[in-house]
């Protein structure tokens, strides 16, 4: 019996319900993969209604990695256009374009056309290929059946992979030409977008964006050092550096959303921003300044983005010797997990030249800016029997969406350290602290009034109140306060953007404002950070008097002037 889903679509394609001109054409996008299924997102959109194309999408069942595939293409509203797999082999079509092949998809009634999931044609996977030499996508077990071609159409995104393919299946060549990457194209269109990208990661200050990149496998940055996220996390002056996580798609439908937000909670605790497995990545890339990563397609792409790359894993065990990526990683810059992470990661942002990739990049990113003309070329070559001949136009590519992290509750303490100077500067760093992954403090405790662990409020010389509209006013919580916590140094409590009170152990207060330079917006005084600040100062045995010509406080390349009134 057909699904309910089937029974849609057959009273859906009925003729005589069509308002608009019946389509002319037909085309399949077939979804393997999340991954597979995100980049025929990125080329299906240049077949065009108006030239009398439709497209539908189908799911290949089979993948160890397709869990929540179908949900996925639902949520994008494609649920009015989206077969079953039985149904779409029931269906002739003009065209079918898959990311991901598959010998099953012999079976379809339409000419295949094939293309890469990521940034070319490079991993060595057996149960995929069924030899040891030849990479996913080019090998002869994938491309033929039978004694015969599956794909009509082979799509590379640069001659060299035509140069492997000839290598492993010379009967292919014929059918495959360079149709560039669309979704570096798609990269390179969204630049211009950074600023908004990182404002929605919570990016500004002044602070470096690290996007840790993860690929699948056990070769993979996190198949090597499943930690790496935490420690770099806890590593990281909190005020210089921001750290988000991309996983590959595999990583998440292998080990399940929960499974993989399980794993990485005590770094999600510290500060990690994860994007999650849709969409979200390529933004992060814009957003990004350094990037610490393997040998997925997502590092390639930062490198061509001209970001800072250092790569924690290789994966030189399950890549084609002969493949650009396999070069990258002998290429690139080398991060030591174990060692400092602080400091590679900032002789990095000061020294990386990108120049260093770019041959290695040019040999696996074809056609730049071309994309979209060569795959119209391609795609329409097989509409030439319904009369449409060729494109109407062919689309810019669209910006990529903005990333939307998934949501999770900043740190709430942090491990001070710093020097106070003669001039009134005070250079300070606050690392997060994770309960069960915390030894000792380097300097002291500054927490936040949100803190629950016991442990640390306890332990904590600063407290601070991040809400203006509280129930209890600045001045009545800061006096609780020093009553339940007898041991704080310093509390401050915000008074508005920029602008906190400040209590200390005497009992002295102060107000604190923050200084606006001239043609700067209005500066937001943290009052965590000021309340840390102050107590690093008074705790340097200076006079506490002083602190009425103010405080310089800065946090790496970032600095702003605090002047203090004693009031009334």
């Amino acid at each position: 019996m057909p699904s309910h889903r089937s029974r849609h679509h057959a009273r859906r394609l009925l003729p005589r319900w069509n308002t608009l001109s019946p389509a002319r054409a037909h085309v399949l996008g077939v979804a393997r993969t999340l991954t597979s299924a995100t980049r025929l997102l990125d080329v299906l959109p240049l077949l065009l209604r108006e030239d009398g194309i439709e497209t539908y999408y189908t799911v290949n069942p089979g993948s160890a990695f397709d869990a929540g595939l179908d949900a996925y293409l639902e949520t994008l509203g494609l649920g009015d256009r989206l077969l079953t797999w039985e149904e779409a082999l029931r269906r002739p079509f003009d065209l079918a374009v898959a990311c991901s092949l598959h010998r099953s998809m012999r079976r379809l009634d339409a000419p295949l056309m094939v293309m890469p999931h990521g940034a070319g044609y490079n991993r060595l996977v057996t149960e995929s290929t069924g030899d040891h030499a030849s990479p996913v996508g080019l090998s002869r077990y994938e491309l033929m059946a039978r004694g015969k071609l599956v794909p009509a159409a082979i799509g590379v995104s640069h001659e060299e992979q035509l140069t492997r393919l000839a290598r492993t299946c010379p009967e292919a060549l014929p059918r495959a030409a360079v149709i560039g990457d669309r979704c570096m194209d798609r990269i390179r269109r969204s630049l211009p977008l950074r600023d908004q990208y990182r404002a929605r990661l919570g990016v500004s200050g002044g602070r470096r964006l690290v996007a840790l990149h993860s690929t699948w496998s056990e070769h993979s940055l996190l198949g090597r050092h499943p930690d790496l996220p935490l420690r770099l996390v806890t590593a990281l002056p909190a005020d210089e550096f921001a750290v988000a996580a991309v996983l590959h798609p595999n990583v998440w439908a292998r080990h399940s959303h929960a499974g993989v937000l399980a794993h990485l909670e005590p770094a999600m605790a510290a500060g990690l921003l994860v994007i999650p497995p849709q969409e979200g990545w390529r933004a992060a890339i814009v957003a990004s300044d350094l990037v610490v990563g393997d040998h997925g397609s997502t590092s390639l792409y930062s490198a061509a983005a001209e970001r800072a790359v250092l790569l924690a894993a290789t994966g030189l065990d399950e890549l084609d010797p002969d493949s650009p990526t396999a070069e990258f990683g002998r290429r690139a810059v080398r991060l030591d997990p174990t060692g400092d992470l602080h400091a590679q990661l900032r002789e990095a942002a000061e020294s990386y030249d990108p120049a260093l990739l770019q041959p290695v990049i040019e040999r696996q990113l074809g056609a730049p800016h071309r994309s979209g003309e060569l795959l119209q070329r391609q795609m329409y070559a097989f509409f030439a029997h319904r009369g449409i001949e060729g494109p109407s136009h062919t689309p810019a590519p669209a910006p990529v969406p903005a990333p939307e992290p998934v949501p999770y509750r900043p740190p709430t303490t942090f491990d001070v350290t710093g020097t106070a100077h003669p001039d009134g500067a005070v250079d300070l760093r606050r690392r997060p602290v994770v309960a069960r992954h915390h030894d000792a403090a380097r300097g002291f405790y500054a927490v936040a009034m949100e803190e629950t662990n016991l442990r640390w409020r306890q332990s904590a010389e600063v407290l601070a109140r991040a809400t203006v509209d509280a129930e209890l006013d600045p001045l009545d919580w800061a006096r609780q306060q020093t009553e339940q916590l007898p041991g704080l140094g310093v509390l401050a409590a915000a008074l508005a953007e920029d602008r906190c009170l400040v209590r200390l152990r005497n009992g002295f207060l102060l107000e604190a404002v923050a200084e606006r330079p001239w043609g700067t917006p209005r500066p937001r005084l943290d009052p965590l950070l000021l309340g840390a600040a102050v107590n690093l100062w008074l705790t340097s045995g200076v006079d506490p008097t002083s602190l009425k010509n103010g405080l310089l406080i800065r946090t790496g390349h970032r600095h702003v002037r605090v002047n203090f009134d004693p009031g009334p």
